[in-house]
């Protein structure tokens, strides 16, 4: 189920990124997964798609071929989403009903649950903002909605890893805690990717290490009240992104180098190298996607990178634990 997440969110990425996320302006949660099947229905969606901002600011001039193309994309994420909800639910009510789920791990399964549920209520909701008066959605609702997806993929890979058999013995207790605050800050800069994403903020200062010539840009936090930058001003988007980049790559190296000297042999230590190398990754290919303006395949890569540095990020903080899954879990499922 995580790895069908990863997969739905990446699909979503790459209709974020052909401007396809607005092409389908009605929620059918039951009779939407049909598609159009005649010229008829097909131009009756066209017709719809030319009632928004989007089409008549940006597109008046896409032909019916032209809307196909973005169509299919959202419907394809509209699809997969759906998919994974009947995935998610009839084997998941066999595995409550069998008494599978008990103790700790359905506790997590509830909770990955709740999240799904979730998400395609803010996903229309995110839509919705772009069918009046913008041409786009808004940025704070596309982050969200890339938030949840994030939180319900790190439910699930953090109840898979409890299901490992090796312990997190060895390691420090203090290793808990840092392990957390990384996988937090990694969740924080998932957001403030999405943001990025949303201003379009990535198609700005495509320069590294600075920005229009200077470590820290000028016009930084120029919008009234300040705060509002972080989700509203393109170039303090940015910023906010690079910066916790930084961050997270001297956190994940210091983390991995302790872990090393502290819990040598340990799964805590294995996996703080992964997710120490997983950073570095995704730096690289941040710092690549920025200074060539944005290309979908190096950007969809980035964004898969994030999701697997993010899971990285909750197996080493599941490994660091006293004990494996919960001896709850392991007797649920042996």
């Amino acid at each position: 189920m995580a790895a069908l997440i990863l997969l739905m969110t990446l699909v979503g990425g790459a209709t974020r990124m052909t401007e396809s996320g607005l092409s389908i302006t009605e929620w059918k949660p039951v009779t939407g997964v049909i598609p159009p099947l005649s010229d008829k229905d097909w131009q009756g969606e066209f017709d719809r798609y030319k009632q928004i901002p989007q089409f008549e600011k940006l597109n008046p001039e896409m032909t019916l071929a032209g809307f196909k193309s973005i169509f299919w994309w959202e419907w394809a994420h509209r699809l997969l989403a759906r998919l994974i909800g009947a995935a998610f639910i009839l084997p998941g009510l066999w595995f409550w009903l069998s008494g599978r789920f008990r103790g700790g791990l359905g506790l997590k399964v509830a909770a990955a649950t709740g999240l799904l549920a979730l998400e395609p209520i803010v996903g229309w909701w995110m839509v919705s903002s772009g069918l009046s008066e913008r041409t786009e959605v808004a940025q704070e609702r596309l982050a969200l909605h890339l938030m949840i997806a994030a939180a319900t993929y790190g439910a699930l890979v953090y109840a898979a890893a409890g299901l490992y058999e090796p312990r997190g013995g060895g390691a420090p207790k203090s290793a808990r805690w840092t392990a957390a605050a990384l996988a937090a800050l990694i969740f924080a800069q998932l957001g403030l990717g999405g943001l990025v994403a949303g201003l379009r903020a990535g198609l700005v200062d495509n320069t590294w290490p600075l920005m229009d010539g200077r470590l820290v840009p000028q016009d930084l936090f120029a919008l009234k009240p300040w705060f509002r930058a972080i989700v509203d001003d393109v170039t303090t988007a940015q910023f906010d992104h690079r910066m916790l980049a930084y961050v997270i790559v001297a956190a994940a190296l210091a983390n991995a180098f302790w872990l090393r000297r502290a819990a040598p042999g340990t799964l805590a230590e294995r996996t703080a190298g992964l997710v120490a190398l997983a950073a570095v990754a995704q730096a690289t290919l941040g710092i690549l996607t920025l200074v060539f303006v944005v290309p979908i395949p190096l950007a969809l890569t980035h964004q898969l990178t994030a999701l697997a540095l993010f899971g990285a990020a909750i197996w080493h903080w599941r490994a660091t634990a006293p004990t494996a899954a919960g001896d709850v879990e392991a007797g649920a499922c042996s």
